[in-house]
């Protein structure tokens, strides 16, 4: 349907105009231009041609109250006249296209040019080829058997032919990654439920079936499903950035501006509106139609690379992650904090990149270095091969150059240059992109199973490095399921829930009714799905709590709901994070007006005049009564780990009718009812895990709204502090107080005196989370950058799970708000499924290094032998199609087998690695040089005197066009055999002796060995001319197996070595500042940054770059001097957040977005460099 032109649309609707006959009193295109229209002219052109709100409901035939009766033939008409609530999605990438992705790697780049190279010199054949060269002079030891020269193309394409595998892999992952997010999404989207009234009944419904005239119920978190107008609102706010670019919330109001527009999001508050645009016809399907959502007009727009807009580009790149397969229902255009990033984003123009993680970057980067060492090698073995081919034939045989001669030394040359080629195509690691994509895909299918759905690849190896958890506690550590447990009323505190007997009837039926009408009505307790069970709890679980409390006194609260409903409510303040309290008026039968009110007891508390007595009538509640409330009962309630709520009420006369809208001073002088106490227990799993947390070096925080004895006795039951120990508890208050200056503004220094400590942030606002979360990330104490994992459900926590380098939304509780600013998404809510996330993701880490480890080694060995053997023998040992099944195979394999090792408890025992660990850590390299310097001196053991050993015919110097001899195929042989050994010895990479643990946990690597030692065996027996092997006797193969099973022997040997001893090689794959920056969320450059300062930064970056370079010179001295390990030098910290974010986000990097690195570690020089000069902010 999505396919359909404007015009299609226009004609199919003149004819519905025609028609009115359909019964509707509007036709499609009359609701469109009504949507179009805001503020008092919507409220002008509602009132005058439609009667205003109830009107247009008489004309969409549905009630304002019941809503539609829902009859299917019914709503199939609306759907037929007024189209479906479904955005058709974006045609997904085709399979080409992610190959033609996938053939940009540079690796692969430097593969295929070496391959054609390679191949059209293959295809060379001078003229004179055949006879009368000798006169000219030969090259000595020239073998080359008319099979190498007839299979010179087989080196080309088997290059080829390996590139061709790793494209294919990558575009198949990627394909299947593309199609894995779908039918994800789609999932979500089936599952994404609004409240709608249907035949009086409020019922969950997909949003795909809202259909227009509609009556939905909106509260706080929600993402509007489709346009409507509001008929009853209470404190509604609206950020509507997705679609307007504005960040300021906008007030809705049924009297000033009821339009509510699809894929914006409820800030605060709550209401009912009346659905009058769905799909393709509301503002956000316009805006997509618009864009193309037409698949041709797509790839037009793709292919300049220009957007027309900030929020096409969102939509274009989200489509890996967010395009369901049935239908894209409504999806946010943008971020929750999209608005100020649009108006940049159009400023640039920007080509959809692919996200690149840390260790993505490393791995270029040292792909790069390998590169060149390879180059620089093949440069040396051609040169070296020249110059030895002139001196002998012009120098020492003093022959002349003649003409005729020519195309036989340009043959010579090509040869040489050939050898040069395959010691460069031996160099470059081609199993690393392919390692790094099994191992990550692996991982991703893997965690869904753990509970986390990730949805941005490089979250998952980020969170490997998280060295600081900021977690929410109510849902996350505890369980969500909200009970009374204690009450304090008519002067008395109640350990349990009291007999109604007991109390004061006037009291009980006061906090019956204040409970009853003072909560979302759409918060209720139902009874639960299989016998025996818990009820069932919807809605806001404190009110749920409270609900429950009602019913445990033995009343009901639906028969008060159904006399007063929820449009007789007069006036609603909702709860929001600044007030932490909700209170609702309504209007007496005499005229006057009473206010329930409930929320934090602290704060609801110091507005209370009066408190009730034994006998429910009101008496003095004086401040010194106030105090010795809080000690003789909130606190105790709190240090049980309850969370107290206070609930009280206030009269108003009806005349003069109070000034609603001044809120101070209609919410005071209130008369407290009673106070609750509600338990939410700690989850049964969460105290083991925060325990694995500790050990594996990554600090919790538990940042919360509640009070901060609850949040204490809580934490200490989840064991994220132990009493005795040195820690800070502190409030949102006090942490306000000890990390702004005088004039209010936040400073790095302050926070730094606060966060290495703080344990334990209760009562905390949206904001405080963020500056924690950002001041962590920014803060430069420690060697390593802090990496900060947060959790987060609520609306409000958008900013911060953005900010933070992995943010974790919860997939039960967390509104879409939340979930769309998340990179992983926690499916059962539950804190024990972040520790999976952390093994998972050191797992990744790991399975690389175990490949580079064992990649490096054969790299090195194969390219010493080629380069050695060249210009010694001026024929490689090893022949081109051997190097390459080692070269190819062992790698694909490789990378197979030591990819998917599933994680062990073992990873969360050591410290993360931070973020500027070098790839290649000391031990790795030990074990590269090491099993490097076994297997060189075997090799060229056996290239030398190995003719003598095994009593048989030397291979070297073997005439022109002789069979493959018995002495180069044990080279081979024994080659393959110790690289298969060594591939055991690959899995361990922290020096651990027991390289056999666990082996048999992963069939993969098993089956690969195997199946490597099978196909050995098959192509020297029987591999014949095109593998240059002549078939081996038993005895010889028991040699060959023998050297190999040396390899293990030598392993248990280079562990003893200690490490301290190899101080070189150290950094290796590691990321500096410069590469860092071109990762950096452009997104969050811009908004950090005004242009002011950034004219500031460029004089400043050359300064610093200067300085930078002093500093690492002085660490390195220092470091030399003090003896300690070489890892600490130079570790350049980053300021802002790098892991890119979003994929929403395209990776530009000019001068103005280069993220300064501290460059000196004094806080005078932080400030000046990234601190904007106006704020003093860092």
């Amino acid at each position: 349907m999505g396919d359909m032109s404007n015009s299609d649309f226009y004609a199919k609707n003149q004819r519905n105009e025609e028609n009115h006959a359909a019964g509707f009193g509007c036709s499609l295109m009359e609701l469109r231009s009504l949507m179009e229209l805001r503020g008092t002219e919507a409220t002008v052109k509602l009132q005058e041609d439609y009667g205003g709100v109830e009107g247009l409901c008489k004309r969409l035939k549905t009630s304002p109250t019941e809503g539609l009766a829902g009859a299917q033939p019914d709503l199939d008409k609306r759907k037929e006249l007024y189209g479906a609530n479904l955005i058709p999605p974006k045609k997904p990438k085709t399979f080409l296209q992610l190959v033609w992705e996938a053939l940009q790697d540079v690796t692969l780049i430097i593969l295929e040019l070496a391959a054609l190279i390679s191949l059209g010199l293959s295809f060379y054949h001078p003229p004179g080829d055949k006879g009368g060269g000798e006169s000219c002079g030969v090259a000595a030891g020239g073998v080359e058997d008319e099979g190498e020269a007839d299979a010179g193309w087989i080196e080309g394409a088997a290059i080829l032919l390996s590139v061709v595998c790793v494209v294919l892999v990558t575009a198949f992952n990627d394909w299947s990654k593309e199609k894995q997010f779908r039918g994800l999404q789609s999932r979500i989207e089936q599952e994404q439920k609004f409240q709608v009234v249907r035949g009086s009944q409020v019922i969950q419904l997909p949003v795909a079936d809202i259909v227009v005239g509609d009556i939905a119920q909106i509260k706080y978190g929600d993402l509007l499903p489709a346009d409507g107008v509001l008929i009853q609102g209470n404190d509604l706010k609206i950020d509507e950035s997705s679609l307007t670019g504005e960040s300021d919330h906008v007030r809705k109001a049924a009297d000033k501006d009821p339009m509510l527009l699809s894929g914006t999001h409820v800030m605060e508050g709550s209401g009912r509106m009346v659905v009058t645009a769905v799909g393709v016809n509301s503002q956000t399907g316009i805006i997509f139609t618009l864009l193309g959502a037409g698949p041709e007009e797509e790839e037009k727009k793709e292919k300049k690379g220009k957007m027309q807009d900030g929020n096409m580009e969102s939509n274009q790149i989200k489509v890996k992650k967010q395009d369901g397969a049935a239908a894209m229902e409504m999806q946010p255009l943008k971020s929750a904090e999209g608005g100020e990033s649009d108006e940049k984003e159009k400023k640039k123009v920007s080509v959809p990149k692919k996200e690149k993680s840390v260790l993505q970057g490393k791995l270029t980067k040292l792909a790069v270095q390998i590169g060149k060492a390879g180059l620089v090698m093949s440069a040396i073995t051609v040169i070296i091969l020249v110059l030895y081919f002139a001196i002998d034939n012009f120098v020492l045989q003093k022959l002349p150059w003649m003409t005729e001669c020519t195309p036989i030394y340009i043959q010579y040359f090509v040869k040489f240059f050939i050898i040069g080629v395959t010691v460069l195509v031996v160099a470059v690691p081609e199993g690393l992109p392919l390692a790094v994509t099994i191992s990550l895909a692996y991982s991703v299918k893997k965690m869904m199973k753990d509970n986390n759905l990730v949805r941005h690849l490089d979250a998952c190896e980020t969170m490997g490095n998280a060295t600081a958890i900021c977690s929410d506690k109510t849902g996350t550590l505890t369980t969500n399921r909200m009970t009374a447990v204690q009450c304090y009323i008519g002067d008395m505190h109640y350990k349990e829930i009291p007999d109604p007997g007991a109390l004061p009837p006037k009291a009980l039926d006061l906090l019956v009714h204040s409970i009853s009408i003072n909560s979302a009505y759409t918060t209720k307790i139902l009874p639960p799905d299989k016998e025996g069970g818990l009820p069932k709890q919807v809605g806001n679980k404190t009110e749920c709590g409270l609900l429950g409390l009602v019913l445990d006194l033995k009343r009901d609260y639906q028969p008060i709901r159904n006399q007063i409903p929820e449009e007789k409510l007069y006036k609603v303040y909702t709860f929001n994070s600044v007030r932490k309290s909700m209170s609702t008026v309504v209007k007496l039968p005499d005229g006057n007006f009473r206010m329930y009110s409930k929320g934090a007891s602290e704060i609801v508390l110091k507005k209370c005049s009066h408190i009730l007595n034994e006998v429910g009538e009101p008496r003095l509640f004086r401040p010194r009564d106030k105090d010795e409330m809080v000690k003789k009962v909130i606190e105790p309630m709190a240090c049980d780990g309850l969370r107290t709520i206070c609930v009280g009420y206030r009269d108003f006369p009806g005349d003069p009718e109070p000034a609603w809208d001044d809120e101070n001073s209609i919410l005071n002088d209130l008369t407290a009812i009673c106070v609750v106490g509600i338990e939410d227990p700690v989850r049964p799993e969460v105290p083991d895990a925060i325990i694995r947390c500790q050990r594996a070096g990554i600090t919790v925080r538990m940042v919360t709204g509640d009070n901060i004895n609850t949040a204490r006795a809580i934490a200490i039951k989840c064991g994220i502090i132990h009493p005795g120990e040195d820690f800070l508890c502190i409030d949102g208050k006090e942490f306000n107080r000890r990390i702004r200056n005088e004039k209010g503004e936040v400073e790095q220094e302050r926070i730094d005196k606060v966060w290495p400590k703080l344990r334990v942030l209760a009562r905390s606002s949206p904001t405080d989370k963020h500056t924690l979360v950002k001041g962590i990330i920014d803060s430069t104490m420690v060697d390593q950058r802090q990496v900060v994992a947060v959790t987060g459900d609520g609306t409000n926590d958008g900013p911060a799970l953005k900010k933070a380098d992995v943010g974790f939304a919860m997939g039960i509780a967390g509104t879409d708000v939340a979930k769309e600013a998340s990179d992983i998404i926690l499916t059962d809510d539950n804190f024990s499924s972040i520790v999976k996330a952390v093994m998972w993701g050191r797992n990744v880490y790991d399975s690389i290094s175990k490949f580079l480890q064992f990649q490096l080694t054969v790299n090195v060995v194969a390219v010493i032998v080629a380069f050695t053997g060249a210009c010694i023998t001026q024929d490689s040992p090893l022949k081109a199609v051997q190097m390459l099944w080692v070269n190819l195979i062992m790698d694909t394999f490789a990378s197979l087998a030591l990819a998917t090792e599933p994680p062990t408890e073992s990873l969360l025992k050591r410290k993360p690695y931070g973020r500027n660990k070098p790839l290649i850590s000391s031990t790795m390299t030990k074990n590269i040089l090491g099993h490097g310097v076994y297997q060189l001196i075997i090799i060229f053991t056996l290239l030398f005197v190995g003719e003598q050993i095994f009593d048989i015919d030397s291979g070297r110097n073997a005439p022109l066009h002789a069979p493959p001899s018995e002495h180069y195929t044990i080279i081979f042989n024994t080659f393959v055999m110790m690289q298969l050994f060594n591939e055991i010895n690959a899995r361990k990479i922290h020096g651990e002796r027991n390289v056999f643990d666990g082996i048999f946990r992963n069939p993969i690597f098993c089956s690969i060995v195997f199946g490597t030692f099978a196909m050995q065996i098959v192509i020297v027996q029987f591999g014949g001319k095109p593998f240059s092997c002549q078939p081996l006797d038993l005895e010889k193969w028991m040699w060959c197996v023998f050297l190999g099973l040396g390899e293990l022997v030598w392993g248990q040997v280079i562990a003893t070595i200690p490490n301290s001893r190899l101080r070189f090689l150290r950094r290796a794959g590691q990321l500096t500042q410069k590469d860092e920056c071109q990762e950096e969320d452009v997104n969050e450059e811009n908004e950090e940054i005004d242009h002011a300062e950034r004219e500031l930064r460029r004089g400043q970056i050359l300064w610093f770059r200067g300085l930078n370079r002093i500093q690492t010179q002085i660490e390195v001295v220092n470091t030399f001097k003090s003896g300690t390990s070489f890892q600490g030098a130079g570790a350049l910290r980053r300021q802002s957040s790098t892991t890119s974010q979003t994929q929403d986000v395209t990776n530009v990097s000019s001068p103005s977005h280069v993220s300064l690195s501290n460059a000196l570690s004094s806080p005078t020089s932080t400030t000046a460099a990234t601190a904007p000069p106006t704020t003093g902010q860092c």
